[in-house]
């Protein structure tokens, strides 16, 4: 049975602070994601909290690129879906890359198949 789609769910771990805290910056990286997996772009957006972290969207499309920063962890929580032929982890490296994520953890789901397959790994970079 072919999926629907695929769902990538990163925990990003070790990042940047002062890219966590930068609006532009992670939307500009969120847009480049999007592109560079060959996404068409529907809306783009991102909102800075006080005193720090940011949320944002980008929906394309195939779905949808999604981040969710807390700057003084160094942590961020990124999802990653789309159907079609896009390949998710496109996407989702390069943001992980761009954030400076020093350890990873991804879990990749099949969407629209019965019974559900959680593929998990985990990257230190």
């Amino acid at each position: 049975m072919e999926t629907f789609g695929r769902h990538i769910i990163s925990e990003l771990w070790g990042c940047d602070f002062n890219i966590l805290d930068d609006v532009e910056r992670i939307e500009k990286i969120f847009v480049e994601a999007a592109l560079k997996s060959g996404a068409e772009i529907r809306e783009v957006a991102f909102h800075k909290f006080a005193p720090q972290g940011v949320s944002g969207v980008v929906i394309i499309s195939e779905s949808h690129l999604t981040i969710h920063s807390f700057p003084e962890h160094g942590y961020a929580s990124i999802d990653v879906y789309t159907c079609g032929d896009l390949d998710p982890t496109i996407a989702a490296d390069y943001i992980a890359e761009a954030l400076g994520a020093k350890t990873r953890e991804t879990i990749e789901l099949p969407r629209g198949m019965k019974p559900v397959q959680v593929l998990k790994k985990s990257v230190n970079a």
